[in-house]
């Protein structure tokens, strides 16, 4: 595909667009609409993208992704959950990508909500510029809905990216590090300056890969796991014998489940990986009512 088959929104591009549909990116929605063609572009570099790609965009907004998407995608469904916006983002591909229009499926949805049933078809890989304030909500959400997604490459708030990414014993390890990390293997993939965003963020942006791998092996479900990673989290500062007292039933308990699964009750939930996660959710007591 040529690149010339495609017109990308610039810096007077969105705003005139925002303009006539009485559009401001809103705080509530965390909307930042991208205004740089050059950075669109890159980010669909990074995302690796195959031309039999079924492409899942969340928050369009006014189309500038969108559009670099289309140059490379067989294909693109857009999730967007502003009515104005899903509305006119197709007349926008029509305009200025008039040979990939057909290529394009706008659902005026939450992403949160979404369900497999609701596209028109399975989605292969999730390229998204995200809604900073939902972004790891939203990630899980797709991933956990959505088995088809092999890889994805989203672009976050820097500290984000950074929690997302981080390994076992850094500074912000965390939920989001362990939850990503049983759907995938994740990496950064680069910086995103702020001044390329209408409204301009106080911060800058992270792009975030993601490629689709099993889950340790355990007999224990997601919903187990996860309930531990919760508990080991929530008062970071505790060892593991005492976060974990209430989801055991206790300390003592708790201490014995930790030890079979290998896991120093001393320990925080900061050392763990998902597997030793996994390992301890295996081990939960029988509580008795």
């Amino acid at each position: 595909m040529n690149e010339g088959d495609v017109r990308l929104l610039g810096p007077a591009d969105v705003r005139a667009l925002a303009a006539k549909l009485g559009a401001r990116p809103t705080k509530r929605l965390g909307q930042n609409f991208v205004t740089d063609a050059g950075t669109v572009r890159r980010i669909v570099r990074a995302a690796e993208l195959r031309d039999d790609d079924v492409v899942l965009e969340v928050g369009p907004g006014l189309g500038s992704l969108t559009l670099a998407l289309l140059e490379t995608a067989y294909r693109v469904v857009a999730v967007e959950i502003d009515e104005v916006l899903a509305a006119e983002l197709p007349a926008t591909v029509a305009e200025r990508a008039p040979g990939r229009a057909g290529r394009l499926d706008v659902l005026c949805r939450d992403a949160l909500a979404l369900d497999a049933g609701e596209l028109p078809g399975p989605p292969t890989a999730l390229v998204a510029n995200l809604p900073y304030n939902v972004a790891v909500p939203v990630v899980l959400h797709l991933l956990a809905v959505l088995p088809t997604l092999r890889r994805g490459l989203v672009m976050v708030q820097a500290e984000v990216a950074e929690r997302m990414c981080a390994p076992p014993g850094n500074r912000v390890y965390g939920v989001p590090s362990v939850k990503c990390a049983w759907y995938a293997d994740v990496r950064r993939a680069g910086t995103i300056g702020r001044t390329v965003f209408w409204p301009v963020p106080n911060v800058d942006s992270g792009l975030v890969a993601l490629t689709r791998r099993e889950p340790p092996p355990t007999t224990a479900t997601r919903e187990e796991v996860f309930a531990v990673v919760d508990a080991a989290f929530a008062q970071r500062r505790k060892t593991l014998r005492a976060a974990l007292a209430g989801w055991a039933g206790g300390a003592d308990a708790a201490e014995r489940a930790l030890r079979a699964a290998d896991v120093d009750p001393g320990a925080r939930g900061e050392t763990l990986d998902v597997a030793a996660f996994a390992r301890v959710a295996e081990r939960r007591p029988v509580l008795r009512a």
